[in-house]
């Protein structure tokens, strides 16, 4: 008796109606049943905000696909609690126009999605494709990968608070050289904030200025992008740095607290 096929929920930043995500939808739609739930535009950086001053409105475009006005995170949370019979399979974001490596994982949408979905208990993965000078993207390459590597997530499953963010080289399919377990890389902004002038002679600002720069370091997603391969970095949701307790340990903990006016534990058994 053949297994029934998954139920897997696709989103993104970028908006219902572009390209990767519809690339996504299509490929995805070979290993199980797919519904898309996504912003009704584009929403990049939205990072994990949610919708908390006005309603949020979905859309049924068609049978499975639905619009949202709102952020990537409203649409999973929305989908989860209201539009789907039950919890999917998997979740999958993107496919991103532009990768999402380093620093830039926190202000991504496409990699907000996925931590929702997370965060709600479901298997998720993250894809991006990496920009190109002349701004022609083909997402078929990543598209397949993304397919790949949901087969691999559905057969084995995630540990417990961890997603993929998946990195694709703008490249065509038989030019990728393999992929690769990485880390997060890091990267310099540089004249990041434009200053400019209006017509009344206010200053008025564009975040987003010149393109970053990366430390090319082994083993993280940008550098093996740039050498052609696909970068895939698991990223735990548990932001805790264990390995700083025993310096906070060290702080006169008590001493501040006497000096904001509080008591101590210490103080409480003295008397």
């Amino acid at each position: 008796m053949q297994s029934e096929r998954p139920c897997i929920l696709v989103s993104n930043d970028d908006g219902v109606d572009a390209a990767g995500i519809k690339a996504l939808h299509s490929e995805l739609s070979s290993i199980g049943n797919v519904t898309v739930v996504a912003p009704d535009r584009e929403r990049s950086a939205a990072s994990h905000s949610l919708t908390l001053q006005v309603p949020i409105r979905a859309h049924r475009l068609s049978e499975n696909v639905i619009s949202v006005d709102g952020t990537p995170t409203d649409c999973i949370m929305l989908a989860f609690k209201n539009l789907l019979e039950s919890k999917p399979d998997i979740v999958v974001s993107g496919i991103n126009r532009g990768a999402n490596m380093g620093d830039d994982i926190t202000y991504s949408g496409t990699v907000a999605a996925a931590m929702e979905a997370t965060l709600l208990g479901a298997p998720a993965i993250a894809v991006s494709l990496e920009r190109n000078s002349n701004g022609d993207y083909d997402y078929t390459a990543a598209a397949r990968i993304a397919r790949e590597i949901s087969l691999e997530v559905l057969k084995r499953g995630l540990p417990d608070g961890i997603l993929l963010n998946v990195n694709v080289p703008s490249l065509p399919s038989e030019k990728i050289r393999g992929i690769k377990i990485t880390r997060l890389g890091k990267q310099v902004y540089e004249d990041l904030i434009i200053e400019q002038t209006d017509p009344r002679g206010k200053p008025y600002y564009w975040i987003g200025g010149q393109q970053e720069t990366w430390s090319i370091e082994p083993n993280t997603d940008y550098t093996a992008v740039a050498d052609g391969f696909v970068s895939i970095t698991p990223i735990h949701l548990d932001l805790t740095d264990y390995r700083t307790f025993a310096l906070l340990e060290g702080w006169e903990l008590d001493s501040i607290t006497e000096a904001a006016g509080g008591k101590t534990d210490r103080q409480g058994e003295d008397t």
